[in-house]
């Protein structure tokens, strides 16, 4: 059984910094991709950055570019988003996820949930302006 365990999450001013962990046990073995989501309150939820296991290569929503880094540990199997220069519409709700579906045009990439994959509880993340 798949199990996802988020933590880093917290309150911190705007402009600040915090680092989300994400450490996965069972069989994400075959899994291509790991992934960020959020979901603030009374929003859908977002996908946030993506990144392929084997590779490293990474995907970052428009609305984090530039101040969102996604990192692993493949030995620890745990994937982390860094999280720079944060704003007030950065408050949510962060879910990290198997197998989400990153799609690009250009420089603009969507990154939809996963047909078929896992979730962790989510940790939620406030910035204070």
């Amino acid at each position: 059984q798949v199990q996802l365990v988020e933590s880093g999450g917290g309150s911190v001013q705007a402009g600040g910094s915090l680092t989300l962990s994400c450490v996965a046990s069972g069989g994400t073995a075959s899994s291509v991709y790991m992934g960020w989501f959020r979901q603030a309150p009374g929003k859908e939820r977002e996908g946030v950055a993506v990144i392929h296991r084997r590779t490293s290569g990474t995907v970052l929503a428009d609305s984090v570019k530039g101040r969102f880094t996604i990192s692993q540990d493949k030995v620890k199997n745990a994937v982390y988003l860094q999280m720079d220069s944060l704003t007030s519409e950065d408050t949510a709700m962060y879910y990290c996820a198997t197998d989400p579906r990153p799609s690009c045009r250009g420089d603009s990439c969507d990154i939809r949930p996963p047909s078929s994959g896992y979730w962790g509880q989510g940790t939620q993340v406030t910035v204070s302006s």
